[in-house]
């Protein structure tokens, strides 16, 4: 006979007994309805049950056991209430929370939840539904990663901690079985959030592609210590291989250390410091490649750089970049980087902002200059160094509209072949703004102030020189809106029209006895052609007495906001052809109109994009340059680019040369087969009628793993003196969900080359 005593885990228990004994009665077994036990207490029930309570209890037959959060169902189950503990079998199934595990027997501790279980099945975390072929990528940070597998044993260590023996575990859909992560021992501790394998083998598709010993990662997407998936790369720079280990120093520091293998030059050592405080933050990376093999010679780069708040409004910091030689970036990087770092920056600065009612000022006191990478050909033209220079920049609002600016520079320039000196530039000016909701008028007065203290130049010992500048600058910005509603199509619209008007007077003066420390010729476009000065920097300021005229008209969808329709026009007179030269003399203009320009563009459709600018030169009574890009981007994973390009006069490629430019571009990403996508650019010079870059590739999404191989070939332009040199670039990605990437990711050099590409990673299936 069984025996109750009176506590609260025997009146569970006892209700649950009534409960069976009333569904032994019936011929038709009822569904039953649990009641969730109490926190901390224990709910049973089963077809049949005896035992002692204080003992052991044996069930058979449709067991359910809840308490708290665990949920355990088996076909018979052993109870001992004074230990909590459980065995069940012959199958089972544990539940706890979003875990479940099913097996064939299990021992169990409900309190310590520890305990093991035989030829367990798991799902560990919410499975994502979305984990399909075509479907999208989960945000790890977010859910976790959702681990499923099997194994020959799992052992309970605690609340949300497992050890799996024997196991193999992937993070895909029941049925998916595209590759697996073995190991003979597996942690996974959702308390850290931390997963450790031992004797681990990556399989994919049945094929075995990564071995190692050890290997922790993190389940929820969070920054962990480690080594991160192997990184290569093929091309004419060599084969490279790179396998980085990652150091979570702190919540805010880390670094990552990376060992390269380049069959092509030799072994390189990166490593790269980050950190972040509330008052600071800056990076360090270096290169290190001993004894190239090709140059034979140490070969290395540093980048560091430094911001630190001091007290609020002050601040300070660096910016640090060096190679080792010349063609560093030719070796180690691509056409991108190539072009783009010709003069390293190397700059320290402080900077003091205060505000106060009505008005503020910032001042700048920063040393600068450039280690510039010389061709031995043709020497680059090397920015000056600013040793040091001071900006300051102060407004205050004044009554009735009007506000008082006031900027001012003074620098030392310091080159090693060129003029040096110092330069002190004050320019203050009062302006008045005047506006409403159909229009405004921004009239501005100021005078141009510029002082030089010029040293003798090379060998001459002749004294330097004193100049100075003084111009007054007016000039009036203004502008009229008018819009109405529209309709086109069965869609509402507003229509604008918007005028606008911009005067600007600054008398002639020859300059050519100034030396151009920091000045070059801004291109002629629609911001420019409502500046004061064509011309950057100080050391050159353009005369003028000239007014622009601009009509732009917007189509923008009444429902969205969206601008369907862009026109604009806008052309510069000139009520005297006095102008200034970038070398300083005075010029006379052709006529007394410059440039034509044109733009036309905007959202056509939810799929179709145009942008268009057009530029007609009206000394030449030619065209002076234009683009045309269209674009067709239905949704994600689909995108037709198209875009020419006219120049009559335009530096050519990445050189110091100019010439007339031809240039077609083409991009594309489009679905080929389900789940396959073709990726593939091409941009062509039709006046040397050779190709600037190929790119060209396949990507597959399978939902749970997606690869990518992309082959790039890229040239820069001959000139006539050194020949043009190219670079080819072979990427291979495999991408696990939740495991990361094996390979070299292309994504980057993807989005740079295919205008609205989509990681196919991220593309939802309808």
């Amino acid at each position: 006979m069984l025996k109750l005593q009176p506590t609260r885990m025997t009146l569970a228990l006892a209700a649950a007994f009534s409960v069976s004994a009333a569904q032994a009665d019936d011929i038709a077994p009822q569904a039953l309805t649990t009641v969730p036990a109490a926190q901390g207490q224990t709910h049973v029930t089963a077809d049949h049950m005896d035992g002692q309570m204080q003992d052991k209890l044996k069930a058979n037959g449709d067991v359910v056991v809840i308490r708290d959060n665990q949920t355990l169902e088996a076909d018979w189950l052993d109870y001992y209430q004074q230990q909590n503990r459980v065995k069940a079998g012959d199958h089972f199934r544990l539940t706890r929370e979003k875990d479940v595990v099913t097996g064939t027997t299990l021992d169990y501790w409900m309190d310590e939840h520890t305990g093991s279980a035989q030829q367990p099945s798991f799902q560990m975390g919410s499975p994502d539904t979305q984990n399909k072929p075509g479907g999208s990528k989960r945000s790890l940070a977010k859910a976790g990663i959702a681990f499923r597998g099997d194994g020959s044993e799992v052992q309970f260590t605690g609340p949300d901690q497992y050890r799996l023996i024997n196991s193999k575990v992937n993070s895909c859909v029941v049925g998916d079985d595209s590759w697996y992560l073995k190991s003979s021992t597996l942690d996974l501790n959702y308390t850290t959030n931390i997963g450790v394998a031992r004797n681990a083998r990556l399989e994919f598709q049945g094929v075995p592609i990564l071995y190692t010993p050890w290997i922790d990662f993190p389940l929820d997407g969070s920054r962990k210590s480690g080594l991160l998936a192997p990184t290569f790369r093929s091309g004419s720079s060599g084969f490279d291989l790179a396998l980085p280990y990652y150091w979570n120093i702190a919540p805010n520091y880390d670094a990552t250390i990376t060992p390269h293998i380049n069959l092509k030059h030799g072994t390189m050592l990166a490593g790269e410091f980050r950190y972040l405080e509330p008052d600071f933050s800056g990076s360090i990376y270096t290169e290190q490649l001993r004894n190239d093999k090709l140059t034979n010679t140490d070969r290395y780069a540093w980048y560091a750089t430094h911001k630190q708040t001091v007290i609020p409004g002050l601040t300070f910091g660096y910016d640090y970049n060096y190679v080792s030689d010349v063609n560093y970036f030719t070796d180690f990087g691509d056409r991108t980087l190539t072009a783009t770092n010709v003069n390293l920056l190397r700059q320290a600065w402080v900077n003091y902002t205060t505000s106060w009612q009505g008005g503020s000022v910032n001042t700048m006191l920063r040393a600068q200059r450039y280690q510039t990478l010389e061709d031995p050909i043709i020497p680059a033209d090397q920015p000056y160094a600013r040793l040091p220079q001071i900006t300051l920049n102060a407004n205050q609002k004044l009554p009735d509209g009007f506000s008082f600016n006031l900027q001012g520079d003074l620098t030392r320039f310091s080159h090693p072949t060129l003029q040096t000196g110092d330069r002190f530039v004050a320019y203050p000016s009062v302006s008045w703004a005047f506006e409403r909701s159909w229009g405004f008028i921004k009239p501005k007065f100021g005078v141009n102030y510029t002082s030089y203290s010029l040293n003798a130049l090379g060998s001459d010992t002749t004294p330097g020189s004193n100049i100075t500048r003084t111009l007054p600058i007016f000039s009036t910005d203004s502008g009229l809106y008018f819009e109405r509603d529209a309709s086109f199509h069965g869609s509402d619209y507003v229509e604008t029209l918007e005028p606008r008007l911009f005067y600007v007077y600054i008398p002639a003066k020859d300059q050519s006895n100034i030396p151009n420390f920091d000045s070059s010729e801004n291109d002629f476009n629609f911001a420019q052609l409502f500046s004061e000065n064509r011309f950057s920097g100080w050391d050159r300021i353009n005369a003028a007495n000239q007014l622009t005229a601009a009509l732009t008209s917007r189509l923008i969808s009444s429902e969205t906001g969206i601008e369907r329709l862009r026109v604009m026009l806008g052309q510069r007179y000139y009520f005297k052809n006095e102008d200034t030269s970038l070398y300083g003399d005075q010029i006379t203009l052709q006529n007394n109109s410059k440039g034509l320009l044109g733009s036309l563009g905007g959202d056509l459709t939810r799929a179709w994009r145009l942008d268009s600018t057009y530029e007609y030169n009206q000394d030449l009574s030619k065209t002076q340059r234009y683009n045309l890009q269209v674009r067709y981007n239905p949704e994600q994973g689909k995108t037709v680019s198209l875009r020419y390009r006219y120049g009559r006069y335009e530096q050519i490629g990445d050189t110091t040369q100019y010439g007339p430019l031809r240039q077609i571009d083409f991009g594309v990403q489009w679905p080929i087969a389900r789940q396959w996508y073709a990726v593939a650019r091409e941009n062509y010079s039709l006046i040397d009628n050779k190709p600037l870059e190929h790119l060209l590739g396949v990507e597959y999404n399978d939902g749970c793993w997606t690869t990518r191989v992309v082959l790039k070939r890229d040239a820069s332009l001959a000139t006539t003196i050194t020949s043009a040199t190219t670079h080819t670039g072979v990427f291979f990605q495999l991408e696990l969900r939740g495991l990361g990437g094996l390979g070299s990711n292309p994504t980057s050099e993807l989005k740079l080359a295919i205008p609205g590409y989509s990681n196919i990673s991220d593309i939802r299936s309808n």
